[in-house]
């Protein structure tokens, strides 16, 4: 591979998974989805369900539906390089009560690998347990939800923490999508523990 490929496709071999479920906001899926194929990355999306599930413009409209690649309770964190937790209100409430995700999501953090959650998203974090000392943000309603479980939460468009990103909202999905991909392309992370 030429140099100016790698810098074109950083992520070229890796495989990303997308957490989510039905009431994901679209946005928060559809973007940084494209950004990892455009940086030459293979999503997955795993979901607790088979089949399809549908998207959420904003919490209120029926968005498009989507493709199911594989099950929470059949997938396994040593076959990613990397986990990507889009919000959306109903989405992100289903999924922290879900215990199969909150296992899949810690097994990330005890493998070191990079974890990126916007929006409402890290409520599944806390769940997980995987938050506390962590410097983060999300949307805004969760900033107790976070403090109460040990995080440092800022109000900024994109914060990472040794492998840890997070955004609040679909207005920081360009700063949230460059640093997805650079924190992929940075493999894992030795302080990214749970």
């Amino acid at each position: 591979m030429t140099e100016n490929a790698a810098q074109n496709a950083p992520l070229t071999g890796k495989t990303v998974a997308f957490l989510a479920t039905n009431g994901v906001e679209q946005v928060e899926l559809t973007s940084p989805w494209e950004a990892v194929i455009a940086a030459g990355a293979t999503p997955v999306l795993v979901s607790p369900e088979s089949g399809t599930i549908t998207a959420m413009q904003s919490d209120w409209d029926h968005g498009e539906s989507f493709e199911v690649n594989t099950t929470v309770k059949d997938a396994k964190a040593e076959d990613f390089d990397g986990l990507v937790m889009p919000g959306g209100t109903l989405n992100a409430d289903a999924m922290r009560v879900d215990k199969d995700a909150q296992a899949f999501v810690r097994a990330f953090f005890d493998q070191h690998k990079p974890v990126a959650a916007i929006c409402h998203a890290p409520w599944t974090l806390i769940e997980a347990g995987v938050v506390e000392g962590r410097k983060m943000t999300s949307y805004s309603s969760l900033k107790t939800d976070l403090k109460n479980a040990g995080a440092q939460w800022v109000d900024e468009e994109v914060v990472v923490d040794a492998g840890l990103t997070t955004s609040r909202s679909p207005e920081d999905l360009d700063a949230f999508n460059a640093k997805v991909v650079e924190e992929l392309a940075e493999g894992k992370h030795e302080d990214q523990t749970a």
